[in-house]
């Protein structure tokens, strides 16, 4: 019985033991499992740090590189700033300091109906001037420059025209071998008083000398026969507000020095000459302007015997002469009008020994506007009229020749009249008419092609065949590059 009780607990124990051994056996799986997995996980931990530090390092290359990218462009930006600064230095007192270049080239081609002559016109040195051969067709240089900067910096500016220019065609009597057209000396005394001297442009009229801010290829008939031509002198200018004006005390006209040459023991003309103009701005399109000059001249001829000017007849080498005119601009956007009233005399300068008087009158209208085609182009009309009829002709910018005749530019008597013997021949009356075209294929390009008829009352215009005419017609075409 014993025996069946220990054998029947033996089975039931069986079971537990082998749990137990199985339990045993599990442990020591999972043990070596997870020993496994911590080296597993040691191993991971290894690479990330290994990772870590592989990272750290570029990390580190780089903000090393940047730094030293940053203290390169330190570098650069200081020498920028040192190079800037030396540029200011030289802007400002260096001796390249406020200086200006500036101008144009305008070649022209003209033809001229009276001498049936055609061609190009541009750097050929002649110093005749004519209506048909005057400004244009020449190399333009303004050189300025200023010292200092502001409303007070005093300036020095040159304008150099050598084949069309004041010095090659107008002054001392027009000698052709001096390339300076202006030299002007400006010294502001303050915000509204300038002093100025030195070789100038006269003060009347509404048209300028340069080519590229004519909206015409040639001039008007008082620009080139009325209005005085340039002086040297002294004189001041003020400006404010609304209101400007300007004095010039100055040789004769087209005078660059004294004249101290003699006639038959007659003294030099050490008269000065007083200029002036006052203009009045209306508004910020319409500007009014006047303008005067009185003083002596010589007289338009050499001597005759033991008297002077054409006839011989005029006592002394020089006359009196007064000149006044009064004009009006108007410019709005692409509109542009202009209008000119000239009166002037000299004494004992006409072509019969008398009093030279001559007046005229000169209006002008510009517009331009957009095409769809060529672009930017524009139109302009001219009239001129100029009475120089009294006393046969002659004074202001009228000079007669030996026959009393300028058969370019049709002024003087005529051929009939003077062969007749009559004391009482009349000079021509001359007016113009003016037609042009303007093409803007640039800002710095403007090509021009002009029409201009221009008649006389006398028969005056010399004609290639020894005739004299009327009337006459120039054809013009000019291409004015400005930089």
């Amino acid at each position: 019985m014993m025996k069946k009780v220990l054998i029947s607990a033996l089975i039931a124990a069986l079971p537990g033991v082998a749990m137990a051994d199985a339990k045993t056996d599990e442990i020591v799986r999972l043990k070596a499992q997870m020993q496994k997995l911590q080296q597993q996980m040691a191993e991971l931990q290894k690479a990330v740090e290994a990772a870590s530090a592989s990272a750290a390092k570029p990390a580190a290359e780089a903000a090393a590189a940047d730094e030293d990218a940053k203290a390169e462009l330190k570098e650069r930006v200081a020498n920028m700033e040192l190079k800037v600064d030396r540029l200011n230095t030289a802007a400002t007192d260096g001796p390249l300091a406020g200086l200006s270049i500036t101008g144009y080239l305008d070649p022209t081609y003209i033809y001229n109906r009276a001498p049936n002559s055609a061609g190009f016109q541009f750097l050929n040195h002649q110093n005749t001037y004519a209506y048909s051969n005057s400004t244009f067709g020449d190399v333009y240089l303004d050189i300025k420059k200023t010292f200092g900067v502001g409303p007070t910096a005093p300036s020095a500016e040159i304008t150099i025209m050598p084949n069309r220019g004041s010095g090659n065609t107008l002054l001392d009597g027009g000698s052709g071998n001096n390339i300076i057209n202006t030299a002007v000396i400006n010294f502001p005394l303050t915000d509204t008083w300038t002093f100025n001297a030195g070789l100038m442009n006269s003060f009347g009229g509404y048209e300028v000398q340069q080519s590229n801010q004519m909206v015409t290829l040639t001039h008007g008939l008082l620009y080139d026969f009325s209005d005085p031509g340039s002086y040297i002198g002294a004189g001041f200018a003020w400006s404010h507000d609304v209101w400007a004006w300007k004095f010039l005390l100055a040789n004769e006209q087209y005078r660059t020095h004294a004249n101290n040459q003699t006639f038959n023991g007659t003294r030099s003309n050490n008269t000065p000459t007083a200029t002036a103009r006052v203009d009045y701005t209306w508004s910020s399109a319409l500007d009014l302007g006047m303008s005067m000059n009185a003083g002596r001249q010589t007289l338009p001829s050499t001597t005759t015997g033991s008297g002077y000017g054409y006839q011989g007849t005029a006592p002394g080498p020089y006359s009196n002469y007064f000149f006044t005119e009064a004009d009006a601009s108007y410019t709005l956007g692409d509109i542009q009008y202009n209008a000119e009233l000239d009166y002037g005399q000299q004494q004992r300068a006409a072509w019969n020994g008398g009093n030279a008087v001559w007046y005229g009158a000169s209006l002008l209208g510009h517009r331009k506007w957009m095409t769809e085609t060529v672009g930017k182009m524009g139109a302009t009309l001219r009239y001129d009229y100029l009475n120089n009829s009294k006393n046969g002709g002659g004074g202001g910018g009228i000079a007669l020749g030996s026959n009393g005749v300028d058969g370019v530019n049709g002024f003087g008597v005529s051929a009939a009249c003077l062969a007749s013997g009559s004391s009482d021949c009349k000079g021509a009356n001359r007016q113009a008419l003016t037609a042009d075209l303007l093409f803007f294929p640039t800002d710095q390009l403007t090509l021009k092609l002009e029409y201009r008829h221009d008649w006389a009352s006398e028969s005056v215009f010399l004609r290639n065949d020894g005739s004299y005419r009327k009337s006459n017609d120039l054809i013009g075409a000019q291409a004015v590059y400005t930089f």
